[in-house]
């Protein structure tokens, strides 16, 4: 890319929407900044080589100026001799040279813009280079405070964390103690009366179903035994 489109594209971009379609804003800050920076050395030369160019065209305009009025003169002078034909002839060259002077002033005039139209697109490049360091500091700052606020949350939140696990496992472990007491307190003891009366019980119901089936069976092996008879 030549360095008078790439200056184009920085003079007319807008930095906030670079910086939006950015994913890191500080990297292509940066590069914006260079871009600027590498652009602006270009065009101040560029713009040294037209200044230079303007000087030596000006003293060719001067030169030439010179060689005007000395054929002009000579012309004169020839009239006064007499000598028309020396004085048509230095009139001829006259008018080439004048030929030769308007070319180089239309030049010169070419020169000239080109050398307002840098200057212009010089000032406008430092200021979107003088906005894009502002910017620059500003996104520093930005991050700077965004990452030690994340950082304080981070710890605020890992310190409750911390701390509410402790609460629940410090409350785990009053439960547990707390159930260790109650199971010591059965340990050793005897059974309570309610609890053998139901053991009883449950023998003694136990013990007549055991009775009722074998007076079933019992009956059953009757029946078949008559019937083999």
């Amino acid at each position: 890319m030549g360095v008078f489109s790439r200056l184009s594209d920085i003079v007319n971009s807008n930095i906030n929407a670079m910086l939006d379609k950015a994913e890191d804003p500080q990297k292509i800050i940066r590069l914006i900044i260079q871009e600027m920076e590498d652009t602006l050395v270009e065009v101040r030369s560029a713009a040294a080589r037209s200044i230079a160019e303007k000087k030596e065209m000006q003293r060719r305009i001067a030169s030439v100026g010179h060689e005007l009025e000395e054929w002009q003169r000579k012309a004169e002078l020839a009239v006064g001799k007499g000598r028309d034909d020396l004085a048509k002839a230095a009139l001829a060259e006259k008018r080439h040279v004048a030929e030769a002077l308007a070319v180089l002033e239309e030049q010169r005039e070419q020169v000239e813009e080109g050398l307002a139209k840098l200057n212009e697109d010089i000032a406008a490049l430092q200021d979107k280079l003088a906005d894009a360091r502002n910017r620059q500091k500003s996104l520093e700052l930005r991050h700077h405070t965004a990452a030690e606020r994340l950082k304080v949350r981070s710890q605020i939140h890992d310190e409750r964390i911390h701390d509410a696990m402790g609460r629940f496992e410090s409350y785990e472990r009053k439960m547990e103690h707390l159930e260790g007491k109650v199971e010591a307190y059965d340990l050793g003891r005897k059974r309570g009366l309610e609890a053998e009366f139901a053991d009883l019980e449950t023998d003694d119901h136990v013990a007549d179903e055991l009775a009722a089936l074998k007076q079933r069976l019992g009956g059953e092996r009757t029946e078949e035994t008559h019937e083999q008879e």
